[in-house]
């Protein structure tokens, strides 16, 4: 592939390039770009031929940047930044933040954790926005899918900023209003089980569980551990949920101490490129200040 003249790359090819190598697809690149997939075809196409070499290889999982796109995603993220911190800077009064922040993390940790510590910072920052991704599967900090990230790990990504929050302790949990009273009862078996499903196979409570118990089966499965606490609550079974979702509920009685090969670490994580941006720092500053386990 040969260019025929110099090309001047333009704004809106960055944007194609950073939006296909964040989305992998030309239909999810379209729906970025409020193109459809024949139109980012026909758009990389054009641009290729004016570069005179490809930037994306394209395989069974879609497509994959270059060297050559990977650098011009960066370079696009760079004006992207600027440009949010110019449109922020238009909009905010002296000492408001503006704008909206994308968080990702678990319906557990945003219920029991994340919801009080925004609630306060709304009322601080009323012209900021929040979109809420929860679920499982977190939503990318390097794709920009989100700007912050609330998670339980114990080994955060490198390429991100982090602030270790502390650790997550959990115990072994049974309703207050059930027959099942002590740990004994639970080693003999006199107990139905609440766990995470297949969707959470390597949580630490899983883990501690077949390790422990390697023959039982859970009588009741769920995708998260806030539908865990809330069927044990119901006295469904006994369930490992995290102290800070169950110790304030009257309806929980803890069976054990914190289990400790069952900890792990909650993380507040940034993506370098947009961390200095004043809507998301503001953010930042205030849950890395506000978020406890204790």
């Amino acid at each position: 592939m040969i260019a025929a003249m110099q090309y001047d790359i333009t704004p809106a090819d960055l944007g194609l390039v950073l939006a296909l190598h964040r989305a992998g697809t030309l239909a999810a690149a379209g729906e970025r770009l409020g193109v459809n997939a024949s139109t980012v075809f026909r758009m990389l196409q054009r641009l290729e031929r004016g570069l005179g070499q490809a930037l994306f290889e394209r395989g069974r999982r879609g497509y994959r940047a270059l060297e050559l796109a990977r650098a011009l995603a960066t370079q696009a993220e760079q004006v992207e930044a600027a440009l949010e911190a110019a449109r922020a800077a238009a909009q905010t009064q002296p000492g408001q933040a503006a704008g909206t922040v994308r968080l990702t993390t678990t319906d557990t940790l945003l219920h029991g954790l994340l919801a009080p510590a925004l609630a306060a910072l709304h009322r601080a920052q009323p012209r900021l926005q929040f979109e809420l991704h929860t679920g499982n599967e977190l939503a990318s900090l390097t794709r920009r899918d989100a700007d912050i990230a609330l998670r339980a790990t114990h080994k955060p990504p490198e390429h991100l900023i982090g602030r270790r929050i502390g650790p997550i302790r959990v115990a072994l949990y049974a309703a207050r209003a059930s027959a099942i009273r002590h740990w004994h009862q639970v080693e003999a078996g006199e107990a139905a089980w609440v766990a995470p499903d297949d969707g959470l196979p390597d949580h630490p409570s899983v883990r501690w569980r077949q390790r422990h118990f390697p023959t039982l089966q859970p009588a009741f499965r769920t995708g998260s551990v806030q539908s865990v606490a809330e069927l044990v609550a119901q006295g469904l079974g006994v369930g490992v949920l995290p102290l800070f979702l169950a110790e304030p509920r009257h309806k929980l009685r803890r069976l054990t101490e914190p289990l400790d090969e069952a900890e792990t670490d909650l993380w507040l994580l940034t993506h370098p490129e947009t961390r200095h941006l004043q809507r998301v720092h503001t953010v930042w500053a205030h849950l890395a200040g506000a978020l406890s386990l204790a």
